[in-house]
């Protein structure tokens, strides 16, 4: 005799395929620019699944299903993807964020991939304007340094990355204003290597909804011209290096010129390098301490 309860039940799922088919084209009519990619991260997360093990699965529960739909629908309103995961990845990491802090981006592991290539063993690294302590967590997880020193000023960012840095020993979380002068003077003409993804963006640029809605705006904005939290970062970075310490400086696609002209007009700076990503535009500035 059939399991007509088994029966029932295979009727009420719903087909994965297409739930998927339906996700994509409410994301793409909201504007999201990545629509199959999210819903497809937004189902796996749903099922517990990596995103290459959708392909085993054919069918939702309904109350799979609804969860799926509803975080959908968030998405849909322009919520980062990543509040709703809980998580960003980040070269190897999966970092905890969330309200509050700000989502690091793809283009910022070229900059973190660049420091990790500069720590000699036992190194001294500082990563300014921490944030979910994505740079400094990437140096501890893929170098060995002696210490790395991550410093945020937003509370509501310290809670994150101290959660995210509570897996590493080697990192110290520090609660400070990058442009204060007198920031780590404890550590001057010490660090060997200095990083920092401060906010750039200038003022008025405009923005996606995911970053001008949910990103802390203190971590994005950087004043008229982008510059008004790098001009005092470099004269930190100048201080707090020793002599042949690098610093990695992210800056906006706009300050390919600017950056590199500020690094030199220090004085304390040789070897000043302007880098691009993966797209070509202008991202990130190096230089070495004299």
């Amino acid at each position: 005799m059939p399991d007509l309860e088994n029966t029932s039940r295979s009727w009420e799922r719903t087909s994965l395929s297409r739930a998927l088919a339906a996700a994509v084209a409410d994301l793409a009519a909201a504007g999201v620019t990545s629509p199959r990619v999210d819903a497809e991260l937004l189902a796996a997360h749903i099922l517990g699944i990596s995103r290459g093990r959708l392909l085993l699965v054919d069918s939702l529960r309904p109350e799979e299903l609804s969860r799926f739909t509803g975080l959908v629908a968030e998405r849909a309103r322009r919520i980062p993807l990543q509040h709703l995961l809980g998580t960003a990845a980040f070269r190897h990491l999966e970092l905890e964020v969330g309200a509050g802090v700000f989502v690091p981006r793809p283009e910022t592991e070229l900059l973190a991939g660049w420091g990790i290539g500069h720590t000699a063993p036992g190194a001294t690294v500082v990563d300014l304007c921490s944030g979910s302590g994505a740079i400094a967590l990437a140096v501890a997880d893929e170098a060995e340094p002696g210490r790395v020193v991550a410093v945020e000023q937003s509370p509501a960012a310290l809670a994150y990355l101290r959660r995210n840095a509570a897996r590493f020993p080697a990192v110290e979380v520090v609660e400070g204003d990058v442009t204060d002068p007198h920031l780590l003077a404890g550590s001057r003409g010490q660090v060997d290597v200095l990083l920092c993804n401060p906010p750039y963006v200038p003022d008025g640029t405009p923005v996606p909804p995911e970053v001008a809605e949910h990103d802390p705006a203190a971590a994005v904005f950087g004043g008229g011209d982008g510059l008004t939290v790098i001009r005092p970062v470099i004269a930190l970075a100048a201080a707090l290096l020793k002599p042949g310490g690098v610093v990695g400086l992210e800056h906006d696609d706009v300050h390919g010129e600017a950056v590199p002209a500020l690094l030199r007009a220090d004085g304390r700076f040789a070897e000043v390098t302007a880098h691009d990503d993966l797209t070509g535009r202008p991202r990130y500035a190096t230089a070495r301490r004299t």
